[in-house]
């Protein structure tokens, strides 16, 4: 069974910074593509980041870029989100989540998702 599990959220000052994590498992992460998504209140769900299987290829979203950084980590079977320079309308519960094929945006993309983790930033 393939389980994504994030973790890392939380409280946090505007200006502060938070890293996430998503750790994967029932899958053979590195044949995977990885995705962070995250949703308001009120919202979409929309994309953040994404990163190629063997982590050389990253995408951003515009308004994020210099802000958050994607990594992975295969060894351990982990994607990673740094963020910085948070800003009170980054609060979202951020969800990870694993495509098959080419990292992308776009939602219907990702095979497996994540229950998501919370991030509430203080103004």
């Amino acid at each position: 069974q393939v389980q994504l599990v994030e973790s890392g959220g939380g409280l946090v000052q505007a200006g502060g910074s938070l890293r996430l994590s998503c750790a994967a498992s029932g899958l053979t992460f590195s044949n995977y593509a990885a995705g962070w998504f995250r949703q308001a209140p009120g919202k979409e769900r929309e994309f953040v980041a994404a990163i190629s299987q063997n982590g050389n290829g990253k995408y951003y979203t515009d308004s994020m870029k210099g802000r958050f950084t994607i990594s992975r980590d295969n060894a351990k079977n982990t994607v990673y989100l740094q963020m910085s320079s948070l800003k009170p309308e980054d609060t979202a519960v951020y969800y990870c989540a694993a495509a098959s094929s080419y990292y992308a945006s776009a939602r219907t993309r990702y095979d497996y998702w994540g229950q998501g983790t919370q991030v509430t930033v203080s103004s």
